[in-house]
């Protein structure tokens, strides 16, 4: 997903117990391709078009730095700067439902709840332009 202006999604996940299995569902659903992710003890799985192999979403165990997501799929929404994102869910009445989390170095990302009791993600990348 070749997303990086602030407010896009800037990826697609979906965490769940049987990432093997519900992996084959959405290729044979949806009609993406998977690849395999290694994870150290596990593979998660990169889902991607069967036309140009551009990465589409995630499919992943819910073990690991995963184990408190929920089974849904859930966007990551780009941010400027999480710390203040983090502050404003929390003062707009949202909740967190993870600490913010690194993912590839300098990035991060935090799963909230907003007031109405939907769930996403909140992703910061070092490499985005701050500008809207």
């Amino acid at each position: 997903m070749a997303n990086d202006k602030i407010g896009d999604v800037a990826w697609l996940d979906l965490t769940v117990s049987n990432a093997t299995a519900v992996k084959d569902f959405y290729q044979d659903v949806v009609g993406w391709n998977s690849e395999g992710c290694n994870m150290g003890d596990y593979e998660n799985y990169v889902m991607t078009s069967p036309l140009d192999g551009e990465a589409k979403s995630g499919v992943c165990h819910s073990t690991g730095v995963n184990a408190d997501l929920p089974p849904v799929w859930l966007p990551y929404f780009l941010v400027a700067d999480i710390n203040e994102s983090v502050g404003a869910v929390q003062a707009k009445g949202g909740t967190l439902l993870t600490e913010i989390k690194s993912m590839g170095g300098d990035d991060k990302y935090v799963v909230i709840k907003d007031p109405a009791g939907a769930i996403c993600a909140l992703y910061y990348k070092k490499a985005v332009k701050k500008t809207v």
